[in-house]
């Protein structure tokens, strides 16, 4: 397990410093980090990264050599740096699980403990969540757009670095997709690993045939061909179909053929027939080429005969909208035992934090088993689900809807109390059954690829209420 203490913002060290000599350190302090917008044309995000989380809290330590470097910046006295020694999480977190459809200004991650540590804590989070969300939220569109084929995630060679590709490869499995092609993030998390062989395979012999038959001897259970090479039409279909005829007289069953250049719908309807007709109906077609969810779902429209997607750059990098821009903001501080409201308050409307220490609850058509929309409330309030539930807009308040038939699950889930884990962490399998369950639980229309619904999230009356009393006693002050 990695230390990742150090993987921080100066600022977050000056600040902590700052703390200390003020004599502010052990204030009881509270988080949340959301996003304020959605990603591209998505009208959700599916929440990712808990378990890294839960390792930097779990090893959250600064080593003799990590002491010395930030004695070497000149900035710390000798106290602080002894404290930065000893120190752990002692407070509280609460994480929507893994898997989790979120939507913007909802808290995915909520802290509360003693502002020396949940301050610390900013940088790290907000680089595991946001890119694993990132990502996650990529892949769950892609395999959307698949409509029920199998989508794989060829993207470590375009991943800005090795831990972009491993943990980039977990979030994509979250997402939906049903392998990796990365060995690395095979082994570490426990994902299917797939894979067969690139051009220069082809190229390093004298033919393409010769090719192909050399990696049917080598693979004679799993045999699955790259046919683009020279002509696919030609001459890669025609090959692959010799060899198949081959390993059919040997009593084996190739998987297919795999096209990553040209017009994939042409070309895969085309090998659909040339396949069937040669007597391999069950032979898979694998379609790769810089896809993405607009092209796949162009492609399925046009008909391509297409079993399997594989899926790189566009995926790994989120290639269209590279980063998730979520934020970790204060909401409250301790004052005589008591939180206390905080609000950040901007000329952008969007800008604006909302207040206290809050939950958030999704709300579900009874009936239809769909989330209809999500309620941010503080933490102390409840809902009776026997009562009708008027909910509004909180930007454009005339608009309302009243609730009778429906049921309310909290998101938030305790993970750490009082620094020790209270969370199970369950298996990927587990964690992308979950997502899946998500998905199915919204209406179509919030999984549109262009154009989406926007997802109702309102805000409670009461925080409704205590976000205006503070936007108000603001501008009195000014």
């Amino acid at each position: 397990m990695r230390n990742l203490t150090m993987l921080t913002d100066l600022y977050q060290l000056t600040m902590m410093y700052g703390y200390e000599k003020e004599q502010k350190s052990e204030e009881i302090v509270a988080f949340d980090l959301f996003y304020r917008r959605t990603t591209g044309d998505s009208a959700y995000a599916i929440a990712a990264g808990l378990e890294q989380v839960v390792e930097l809290i779990e090893n959250l330590h600064f080593s003799q050599e990590d002491i010395s470097y930030l004695r070497g910046l000149g900035l710390f006295d000798e106290a602080f740096l002894t404290r930065l020694q000893s120190i752990k999480f002692t407070g509280d977190i609460d994480a929507m699980p893994e898997g989790t459809a979120v939507f913007p200004n909802e808290p995915i991650i909520r802290v509360k403990g003693p502002i020396f540590e949940a301050q610390l804590l900013e940088t790290a989070l907000l680089n595991i969540v946001n890119h694993q969300t990132l990502i996650a939220t990529k892949a769950s569109r892609v395999v959307q757009a698949a409509q029920g084929d199998s989508v794989l995630e060829f993207g470590l060679r375009r991943a800005q670095g090795p831990d972009a590709g491993i943990y980039g490869a977990r979030a994509a499995i979250i997402g939906g997709c049903h392998a990796t092609s990365n060995v690395l993030a095979g082994k570490e998390f426990n994902i299917p690993v797939q894979g067969t062989h690139g051009h220069s395979w082809i190229m390093s012999f004298d033919s393409e045939l010769e090719a192909f038959r050399a990696y049917a001897n080598a693979f004679p259970d799993s045999c699955l061909l790259l046919v683009d090479t020279y002509d696919t039409l030609k001459m890669g279909i025609p090959n692959a179909i010799t060899v198949f005829q081959e390993l059919k007289e040997k009593g084996k069953k190739p998987l297919g053929i795999r096209l990553d250049s040209g017009d994939l719908a042409y070309l895969s309807k085309k090998a659909r027939k040339m396949l069937d007709r040669a007597g391999f109906p069950d032979a898979k077609i694998v379609a790769s080429s810089d896809l993405d969810e607009n092209i796949i779902w162009d492609l399925k429209a046009q008909g391509a005969a297409v079993d399997i997607w594989g899926v790189g750059t566009a995926m790994i990098t989120s290639k269209d909208y590279p980063a998730l821009g979520g934020v970790y903001k204060l909401v409250a501080e301790g004052s005589n035992g008591k939180l206390i409201p905080r609000i950040k308050i901007s000329e952008n409307v969007a800008k604006i934090t909302n207040p206290g220490y809050k939950k958030v609850v999704r709300l579900y058509d009874k009936a239809a088993k769909k989330a209809v929309a999500d309620l941010i409330m503080l933490d102390h309030e409840t809902i009776d689900e026997s009562k009708p539930l008027t909910i509004f807009d909180p930007i454009d308040t005339w608009k309302r809807m009243t609730l009778t038939n429906y049921e309310t699950k909290e998101l938030l889930v305790p993970i750490f109390r009082n620094g020790k884990r209270v969370y199970e962490l369950p298996p990927l399998s587990k964690i992308q059954d979950h997502a899946r369950q998500e998905m199915d639980s919204l209406w179509d229309e919030y999984k549109r690829l262009t154009k989406p619904h926007v997802y109702k999230v309102d805000l409670s009356q009461e925080l409704y209420d205590l976000k205006n009393m503070l936007l108000k006693e603001y501008s009195f002050k000014k």
